[in-house]
């Protein structure tokens, strides 16, 4: 297990648009799914990660507490799913049931949607507004899996919450931590 953090993708930034299938319908889901939200919420994640399992609850939980609202939200698994079968298609459909999904999964078979996004981690939290620039990058929490904090969603939570409110968000972003995205052989970033 490779300890990474992510990348800080420069805040402003406009969210690359993407066309991914969704794992359970088959769905393509891309930006334009997002169009009449406020925020999108783009989650890296996938299912064998110590790092994603340790806050899938809290995952669950943001979809739930955030069905009906002005924010969007996708989450997208990147993996090779070759040499890390759990993160295959199929295994994530799983993942969708267990954990009670309320967000579209999807997953990015040619990991170039990861690349356009500089994600390096899972998992890695964008927040984008509605122009669809990025205004949070960064972690969840400041809970590990080894530290004993409790999961509590706070600094992403805290992000949405100004978002959604019509209020600045605090340029005071930590990173995310947590396993590195399994690139396919030869196709690791350079970022």
């Amino acid at each position: 297990m490779a300890l990474t953090a992510s990348t800080m993708l420069p805040l402003g930034t406009l969210a690359p648009d993407f066309h991914l299938p969704e794992v359970v319908s088959g769905k393509t889901i891309s930006l334009s799914t997002f169009a009449d939200k406020k925020a999108l919420l783009v989650m890296f994640i996938c299912r064998h990660c110590p790092f994603v399992k340790h806050i899938q609850e809290q995952l669950a939980l943001l979809g739930q507490d955030y069905l009906d609202s002005e924010l969007g939200i996708v989450a997208i698994s990147a993996n090779d799913a070759k040499n890390y079968p759990d993160d295959a298609p199929e295994s994530l459909q799983v993942m969708v049931a267990e954990q009670k999904l309320t967000f579209p999964l999807c997953y990015d078979e040619t990991q170039e949607t990861a690349k356009a996004y500089t994600a390096a981690c899972t998992p890695d939290f964008f927040v984008f507004n509605r122009e669809r620039q990025l205004v949070y990058r960064g972690q969840l929490d400041d809970s590990r899996p080894s530290n004993g904090k409790p999961v509590t969603g706070e600094d992403l939570r805290g992000a949405i919450a100004s978002i959604l409110a019509d209020q600045p968000v605090t340029e005071d972003q930590k990173p995310s931590v947590g396993c590195n995205i399994k690139w396919k052989p030869g196709n690791q970033p350079s970022y």
